[in-house]
């Protein structure tokens, strides 16, 4: 028996998870839980940090027990060695994000110069607000010279020459003032992280606490920068999205159509070939080869981008990558980078599906690689449609198991959104939260991790917060789950406790808001500094909460610590490896509150997290002299 004998019930909530799940095991096709079976015990040092092989001094590892080793060769103590390791972690996923940004920007600069195809500015009011917001003259010029001057402005912001990033003054002053203090200002998107990696190289910053505040920065960098500007741009080239209504789930396959899932983060491509999808002559041929139509669906958080501006559906989050070839309906999975699993290329192997993969910094060994040119975009999108189609009548129809019938769930929901509902200002929310209709709100957002039974945490968790009449907002593959879990429709404001059931039933809205992909965490950002600004406080000061189920990847660490430098106390429901220095997880879990108002908190239990949750937005709601409830005084799980 495959992934220790242990139930599919015990691995995923999901009912498609779970059956396709028994088909990998009936047909002998390894998965993500087997893999993670056959490496426990995994490495004890490692999950604690403890491990350092940043030079050939070593490999070093300290013994938690004090009874080996306590230092490594060079003299780095535990607090050093797991300060380092989280400062590299935070780089790594800071520039993930950022270098997402940088991609965008160098489409849009090249379609501002006219040098892309199957690309536009869709949004020119938002391109004339983020001008204006750059100081960039928009009178008298055109949308595409106003567009190469924002990019070129924005371009700045890569480098080491200013002093702070252009859309940190987003932020409250009090905050950005705060930043200053502690040096903590983001200097340029690509500084901050490679000044990470010197000052974690052997023999440079061996003081825990500076290491750990640079890490702040550099994550800094990445949520006011960075990913901002991805979200921004996309917005902008893309269209800024809008509620829309759509399907979440395996169900949004088609028996009778070429199927093609878009995987992984930008939507450079994804845009295009939703595009090419539709032409009428990859259509016929569709047909000739006894296909209906072109279904597109997306995975992770390239199937949130062109959900919330596209209505397309999303068969699923990151644990499901694998799973959706298992149906036998999946002609082509189609990757850019980021969260893509090497393992999809032995999987596609047991089936007629072809993996194609289009970018030349994220190549998969047994793929077909279709370089993608922005240049050529709607040309190399019908080339890889056109491919998809000609892979339909290698399908086996007697191996198709489509095993569920789809969610529906509504998407779209950008800071101007929630704005515009309120009648373009926050005063109305900030108003529903000092009457106490909502308590608050919460920013449930991160992965899959196979460690835990996949999005109970994140379904769970949001269901306990929105009971209680605390809103929820969603990105990335919780917003999925939640999607999947049928919270995130306006009838689902029924599941929502008195006050946020009356807000929600009043604007026509679901209690969980989706706001988009994993880098559209920046939108919960400049919506916290509204608010704030709103209040006339800091972000601190706001009854707000993070949490981070389920989370794996160092992407969401970085989102982790920009969340917590910005002001916004944060819950993860797996362990970091930071447990081999005390001295770290107190100043992560605890000291931090004194520097910069808000903290990390671990609680695998979405049950107790909710508690935990409660208590703090109870906690900010008396700091700010609003109603709070004694939280302490109810018994656990039973609504207000």
């Amino acid at each position: 028996m495959t992934a220790n004998g242990r139930r599919p019930s015990r691995l995923t909530i999901n009912a498609d998870a779970q059956a396709m799940i028994d088909v990998a095991r009936a047909e002998g096709i390894e998965t993500v839980w087997d893999r993670l079976a056959a490496q426990e015990p995994q490495c004890g040092y490692c999950a604690l940090g403890l491990s350092c092989r940043n030079c050939a001094m070593g490999p070093c590892r300290i013994d938690p027990f004090g009874e080996g080793p306590q230092k490594g060769v060079c003299g780095a103590d535990a607090d050093v060695i797991v300060a380092r390791n989280l400062g590299r972690t935070i780089a790594a996923g800071s520039s993930s994000h950022s270098d997402h940004g940088r991609d965008i920007l160098e489409v849009f600069r090249a379609t501002a110069r006219g040098e892309t195809t199957g690309y536009r500015i869709a949004d020119e009011a938002k391109l004339s607000r983020l001008a204006g917001e750059l100081g960039i003259t928009t009178e008298g010029r055109g949308t595409l010279e106003i567009a190469e001057a924002v990019a070129d402005a924005l371009y700045e912001d890569y480098g080491s020459r200013k002093e702070s990033l252009a859309l940190t003054g987003r932020a409250p002053e009090a905050r950005r003032q705060l930043w200053e203090q502690l040096h903590i200002t983001p200097r340029g998107i690509d500084r901050e992280p490679v000044e990470m990696l010197h000052r974690t190289h052997m023999g440079v910053d061996n003081d825990y606490v500076n290491i750990l505040l640079h890490g702040l920065r550099t994550s800094l960098a990445d949520g006011w920068g960075g990913s901002m500007i991805a979200t921004e741009l996309s917005d902008i080239m893309f269209g800024t999205p809008t509620p829309v209504v759509s399907e979440v789930n395996l169900g949004v396959l088609e028996f009778d159509q070429v199927n093609i899932a878009m995987h992984g983060h930008n939507p450079l491509l994804s845009d295009v070939v939703v595009s090419a999808a539709a032409d009428p002559e990859l259509l016929e041929l569709a047909r000739s080869h006894g296909a209906t139509g072109i279904n597109v669906v997306g995975l992770c958080c390239t199937g949130n981008e062109m959900m919330m501006r596209r209505g397309v559906p999303i068969a699923g989050n990151h644990l499901m990558q694998e799973l959706v070839m298992m149906t036998g309906a999946l002609e082509a999975m189609v990757v850019d980078y980021q969260c893509i699993m090497p393992s999809v290329t032995d999987e596609a192997k047991c089936y007629h599906t072809q993996v194609i993969s289009t970018s030349d910094k994220a190549k998969f060994p047994g793929a077909t690689h279709i370089s993608f040119d922005p240049a050529r975009g709607i040309e190399v999108a019908r080339q890889i449609v056109r491919l998809a189609v000609d892979v339909y009548p290698n399908r086996n129809p007697d191996r198709v198991r489509i095993p569920v019938d789809p969610v529906r769930m509504m998407a779209g929901f950008s800071v101007e959104t929630i704005l515009g509902a309120l009648g373009g200002t926050p005063k109305p929310l900030v108003d529903a939260i000092a009457s106490g209709d909502i308590r608050g709100a919460v920013a449930v957002v991160g992965c899959n991790n196979p460690k835990t039974p996949q999005d109970y945490g994140h379904v769970e968790l949001t269901r306990r917060l929105i009971e209680h009449d605390i809103l929820v907002l969603v990105t990335g593959c919780a917003a999925v789950a939640n999607g999947k879990a049928g919270q995130m429709l306006p009838e689902s404001a029924a599941l929502a406790g008195p006050g946020l059931r009356a807000v929600c039933e009043s604007l026509g809205i679901p209690p969980v808001l989706h706001m988009g992909s994993c880098v559209d965490n920046s939108r919960i950002l400049v919506l916290a500094g509204a608010l704030a600004d709103a209040l006339g406080v800091d972000i601190d000061q706001l009854p707000l909460a993070g949490a981070a189920p389920e989370w794996y990847s160092e992407k969401a660490v970085a989102i982790g610590a920009y969340v917590v430098a910005s002001g916004v106390t944060t819950v993860l429901g797996v362990q970091p490896p930071i447990f081999g220095s005390p001295h770290v997880v107190e100043l992560l879990a605890g000291g931090l509150d004194g520097v910069v108002g808000a903290r990390f908190a671990v609680e695998p239990d979405p049950v107790q997290a909710a508690l935990l949750i409660r208590r703090h937005i109870e906690a900010k709601r008396r700091g700010l002299g609003l109603p709070a409830f004694d939280v302490d005084a109810e018994p656990v799980g039973v609504a207000v």
